[in-house]
């Protein structure tokens, strides 16, 4: 029974909705797979910016500025989403703003760098907002012992995804570039393409996804009420010290992996000599290696413990990190992209499901709220690091990548010190005493 669907669903959790839940993940990937990996960001170093020394820097400032203000937001966000039962109501907003603004990226050409960084700001700020709500529907979907196996489930479908929308604009790309047009030309229409199928694919989400939370009891208003719920979550940080614990970890070891997601692109064009079609190769064998790397690694972490599996994966990552450096030709380097694809579908769904694990089920969104700020702090501590190593060594990219490899070092070394064991009961006493106090 545990190995068929039903059995790592809470009761009441039709198959059809957790694959809905999971649809979210194939809508949105396309987006980060795309914009932030794939296409876009080579575009915006080499004719947005015009491969000025400042123009990785400038990109991934332009990032930095996003997540500063999902850090700023996510905590507010979530209390008011978990005290309000509003989180597929602020999922459905945050959703419409990451497609209208992925679409206006279609209008920036040679040059428009103001316009550039505000649209990727703009997107990319809805984007992460929808992530953190999204996750938050988790610990109401699957059971506590298949956290990590539901997870999969949706971070293997997200990398299909990003597949999927990769393959449509390898397909567009080739047919443009047989007729000749340039960069300025077909990127601005894979925006197009990349909002459309985000817009189709998520419906199945939106029409089958069931809001299970309640209101909090009594008359508080929506601010009052979510800054209360975060003055209690940081007044009661000693109780929940694993989570806090892994929420410092997640931020060094996801600085690592937002930057190889967020510059992939310019290091195997800038570095490797990689051109436009050759990157998007790269890019979907990587998704196709990181969706069975989430699916199978989270029937592994359910199994081998959530610590276990971290640790592996981020010793896959150190590994993956000195190849791409080591590498000269493409066959060393593509083998680094296999090792990172099967780590990063394999470490993205296993943090997820251990925050889910540590949470009070009455404050998901709350909590993955927190887990969305220390990604995102990830997010500027790591790209912005390997901007500037580039723009002090004069573009170079070996060094800024070597670099990296220091955050999954960091990462590893504060993991081994947390207790899930521990952690969980933590959660456990949280949600009784809840219970207790409104009874």
């Amino acid at each position: 029974m545990a190995d068929r669907p039903e059995g790592a669903l809470v009761p009441g959790v039709r198959p059809r909705e957790a694959w809905a839940w999971a649809m979210y993940d194939f809508a949105n990937s396309g987006y980060t797979t795309v914009v932030i990996t794939a296409i876009f960001n080579a575009y915006f170093v080499a004719e947005v910016a015009g491969r000025a020394p400042w123009a990785t820097f400038a990109w991934t400032a332009a990032l930095a500025v996003s997540y500063a203000l999902i850090v700023l937001t996510a905590p507010l966000i979530g209390a008011y989403a978990d005290a309000h039962a509003a989180k597929k109501r602020l999922l459905f907003f945050s959703t419409c703003g990451c497609v209208v603004f992925t679409a206006g990226l279609a209008c920036v050409g040679r040059g428009d760098l103001a316009a550039g960084i505000a649209l990727v700001v703009a997107s990319n700020f809805f984007f992460g907002t929808g992530e953190n709500l999204a996750a938050a529907f988790l610990p109401e979907i699957a059971r506590g012992e298949a956290l990590g196996k539901v997870s999969g489930w949706g971070w293997s479908l997200g990398y299909l995804g990003g597949l999927m929308a990769l393959a449509l604009c390898l397909v567009y790309v080739t047919h443009a570039q047989a007729r000749g047009a340039t960069a300025t030309e077909f990127v601005p229409v894979t925006m197009l393409i990349t909002a459309a199928l985000f817009a189709l694919s998520v419906l199945p989400t939106f029409l089958l996804l069931k809001e299970r939370a309640v209101p909090a009891r009594g008359g508080e208003r929506a601010a009052g009420a979510a800054l209360k719920r975060l003055a209690r979550t940081a007044g009661q940080a000693r109780l929940h010290v694993d989570l806090w614990r892994f929420l410092v970890c997640l931020v060094f070891y996801q600085a690592g992996i937002q930057t190889v997601v967020a510059l992939a692109a310019v290091y195997a064009q800038e570095a490797m000599g990689f051109t436009a079609r050759d990157t998007l190769v790269l890019i979907i064998l990587v998704n196709v290696t990181a969706a069975a790397g989430a699916l199978a690694f989270g029937h592994v972490q359910d199994r081998l413990g959530h610590v276990r599996t971290l640790a592996l994966t981020l010793l896959g990552w150190i590994a993956a990190v000195v190849l791409a450096w080591a590498a000269e030709g493409p066959a060393l380097f593509w083998a680094a992209a296999n090792l990172v694809g099967l780590c990063l579908g394999s470490s993205q769904s296993a943090g997820r499901a251990l925050v889910g694990y540590l949470t009070p089920s009455s404050r998901t969104a709350e909590f993955f709220g927190l887990w969305g700020v220390a990604v995102k702090l990830s997010s500027i501590l790591g790209p912005l690091t390997y901007g500037a190593v580039t723009w002090m060594t004069q573009g170079n990219h070996r060094v800024a990548i070597l670099a990296t490899g220091s955050f999954f070092i960091i990462g590893l070394v504060i993991l081994s010190g947390i207790d899930t064991g521990r952690g969980r009961k933590a959660a456990l006493r949280d949600e009784e005493g809840r219970i207790r106090s409104e009874g």
